[in-house]
């Protein structure tokens, strides 16, 4: 079993929800934790909250420059959690092109945008842990998804390519794809939304993860179930279902 404690981990995307559970709960197992979102007064406030421990850095992962000046900053550190993401569900028949870059420029350019720093930095000392967060959304297209659902897929698609380069090194790279979260993004959700979690819940099980030495985790574990064999479905049978 590995650990956090001692080590400095930056949590992107910690100002609410996931982030902030998953901020709270590393600490609580002796991590010291670099908090980033855009939100400065909500990281000053959770920073404020988990004391000694944390230290808030804002940043903007849609603009180039703002990643570059928080990398320089904090680094070195031993692990990234990477959690940042914007949602808007949608239908190709209700396509908002600008809700549409966004969710790929945020969710998944911007995970490119700080690794283009924490991956040289770590394969450099041959020591770190990259956790990126992709979601059961990733695993096939779905219906109302379009933006969110690629990004997620393409989140997965990187932590699968950089975990098989980087697996005999010392840089760990891991991946959790979780189901609903209560959020306020989730919010937006018109539907009903089955085994849906609180954001303690999730950090919970991302953390338990963490401290393993398994690459992917997807949870709930019934309703990932149906979401992995989905990937094995004939297309006729897969969008029937869906």
């Amino acid at each position: 079993m590995l650990s956090v404690s001692g080590k400095t981990y930056w949590i992107v995307g910690a100002s609410e929800g996931l982030g902030q559970d998953l901020a709270r709960q590393m600490v609580a197992k002796g991590a010291q934790v670099i908090l980033s979102a855009r939100n400065q007064a909500r990281l000053d406030d959770l920073a404020a909250e988990l004391g000694p421990s944390a230290r808030a850095v804002a940043m903007d992962i849609a603009d180039p420059q703002s990643v570059a000046q928080a990398w320089a900053q904090i680094a070195p550190i031993d692990g990234l959690v990477f959690l940042a993401a914007v949602y808007w569900p949608q239908r190709a028949q209700d396509w908002n092109a600008q809700q549409v870059v966004d969710m790929l420029d945020i969710n998944l350019t911007g995970a490119a945008r700080v690794l283009g720093h924490v991956v040289p930095d770590m394969v450099a000392r041959d020591a770190g842990h990259i956790v990126l967060t992709s979601s059961l959304s990733g695993f096939r297209g779905l219906p109302g998804a379009v933006g969110y659902g690629a990004s997620k897929a393409g989140i997965m698609s990187l932590a699968e390519s950089m975990h098989y380069d980087l697996r005999k090194t010392g840089v760990r790279v891991q991946v959790v794809n979780p189901g609903f979260i209560k959020t306020r993004l989730t919010d937006k959700n018109e539907f009903k939304m089955p085994f849906i979690m609180t954001p303690e819940q999730a950090a919970r099980h991302t953390l338990n993860h963490m401290e393993t030495t398994r690459f992917k985790v997807s949870f709930p574990r019934m309703f990932s179930w149906v979401f992995r064999a989905s990937q094995f479905f004939p297309d006729w049978l897969y969008y029937r279902m869906f």
